[in-house]
């Protein structure tokens, strides 16, 4: 199969945009080939990972610089993954110096390439908001997910590099999720149990998420008013336990009632309990010392309820809420954040503690709902 090009994809192949942006078309045009693509196709807006530095490193810095230097920069709005620390209260959080000095090295040199620094796993929070059916080429998993499964956009799930070039090239290799045919049902999911709690839809996404893999789920049996948190936590589970970058919900996402939607081999998976997966994630401790919120980000309406649930009440256990910076702010005008800093919570932005230094900090036992 050959991949053709348009005139102006093989002008920024033959390098007439300049280095970075030859770097770039011969990243997305690899991959293309390798996939088996027949064509590249425009995305509307792209998402970034690799942005912490405990996971660049200085090898990965140093690459983002000489891709800068190039004259590389997105020519369609792109957004960052959470970083390693929050950008501003780094040094109250506890993290060292030393690390903080070298993240805002990362954060400058994706500046340099054009990338919005919102610094969040969750950019439909804070205005990326594909329609169904556009295409763009976002990173981060649950990102991915909540993308192709609750918005109906279009996208694999790209890796750092292949991200950044589709940025500045503003499209990337149809194939995979691009493509109508890859987007059916290969397992469909009998929930027979009830779901209810965050952590609920967490659990369930881990049973899917194991059973299915790299397919794609079509679950039956949820209620029909499946809220955004819930979605969104469902999406993420299924993500981490497996590999699934599209789900559909029967009555909830907008490709569930396409009336081909599952493939003719499909599997079927029964959930009738979700012990198993709460027995499989929890483990036996003595003590909480850090309670977590907010993977992927939490949203307003995450943030309110968890105020509501302290109820002013002072913490034992340290507790973070990791959100977008926007949508702290938001809490912020509304009044959450002082009720929550009341009761000794922090709400955190920018940052996620799975790509944290939180070795740097004194927290050994971590109680999530994630």
């Amino acid at each position: 199969m050959t991949l053709r090009l348009s005139p102006e994809e093989q002008s920024m192949l033959a390098g007439e945009g300049g280095p970075g942006v030859r770097k770039a078309m011969e990243i997305v045009v690899a991959l293309g080939r390798i996939y088996g693509a027949e064509t590249l196709v425009p995305v509307t807006s792209v998402q970034v990972a690799g942005v912490s530095y405990r996971n660049l490193g200085e090898a990965g810095l140093e690459f983002l610089h000489a891709w800068a230097a190039e004259g590389a920069r997105a020519r369609v709005p792109a957004t960052l993954n959470p970083a390693g620390i929050d950008l501003d209260a780094w040094r109250s959080l506890g993290f060292s110096e030393q690390f903080a000095r070298r993240q805002m090295a990362v954060i400058e040199a994706y500046q340099r390439l054009g990338i919005q620094t919102t610094c969040t796993c969750a950019p439909y929070l804070v205005g990326s908001v594909p329609q169904v059916g556009e295409h763009v080429a976002w990173a981060e998993s649950s990102a991915v997910s909540y993308a192709n499964s609750v918005l109906g956009a279009r996208t694999n799930r790209e890796g750092g590099p292949s991200a950044l070039a589709a940025a500045i090239v503003g499209r990337t290799a149809a194939y995979g999720l691009h493509l109508d045919a890859h987007r059916r049902a290969t397992l469909r999911v009998e929930v027979r149990c009830p779901v209810e709690a965050l952590s609920d839809y967490g659990a369930l996404g881990y049973l899917v998420g194991k059973e299915a893999q790299n397919g794609v789920p079509y679950l039956v049996g949820l209620d029909g008013s499946v809220p955004q948190a819930a979605l969104k936590a469902l999406g993420a589970a299924m993500a981490a336990a497996g590999a699934v970058a599209l789900y559909h919900v029967a009555g909830v996402t907008p490709e569930a009632d396409r009336p081909d939607l599952l493939l003719p081999d499909h599997r079927t998976l029964v959930v009738d309990d979700l012990a198993p997966a709460y027995r499989a994630l929890n483990a036996d401790a003595p003590a909480v010392d850090l309670v977590w919120f907010g993977c992927p980000h939490a949203d307003l309406d995450e943030i309110r309820q968890i105020a509501q649930l302290l109820a002013g009440r002072r913490i034992r256990a340290a507790l973070w809420i990791t959100t977008a910076r926007q949508t702290r702010e938001q809490a912020d005008a509304a009044g959450l954040l002082a009720a929550l800093e009341d009761s000794g919570a922090r709400v955190v932005a920018d940052m996620c503690a799975v790509v944290a230094p939180m070795q740097e900090l004194p927290y050994r036992v971590v109680a999530t709902p994630s």
